[in-house]
């Protein structure tokens, strides 16, 4: 793989990516909004919904794979592995607006997750 496609596939990445974030964001925010949930419980709840999608275009669309279920859990570890490490560390700042906590947690996962997705789950 030369680097032209290195960059091609890290612009899919990113593409796809932001909409997978802004999946979780919307749900996230609508969790918080209808039900009065917590950071953690809509952030969860987020997380799933974002992590089916994210699976789908980023398994067929940026490494060009077939589903497979050791494909699939190696996917899973690394988003809510990610994504549990994104809590964390952002609760390490006192951020008291929820929907700006949640921003923070989102902008954390896709910086970590491509490197790992790249060289472990698709290789």
């Amino acid at each position: 793989m030369n680097i032209k496609s290195h960059i091609l596939q890290l612009a899919k990445y990113g593409f796809f990516g932001v909409i997978a974030t802004l999946v979780h964001l919307l749900t996230a925010w609508a969790i918080i909004y209808f039900f009065a949930a917590s950071v953690f419980v809509a952030n969860t709840l987020a997380f799933f919904t974002a992590f089916v999608f994210s699976y789908v275009f980023q398994t067929l669309y940026v490494f060009h794979s077939t589903f497979h279920i050791k494909k699939f859990m190696k996917f899973f570890l690394v988003q809510y592995g990610t994504f549990l490490f994104s809590y964390l560390l952002s609760d390490i700042f006192p951020i008291q607006n929820s929907y700006l906590h949640t921003l923070v947690i989102v902008a954390i996962m896709p910086l970590i997750t491509f490197v790992i997705h790249k060289f472990w789950t698709f290789k």
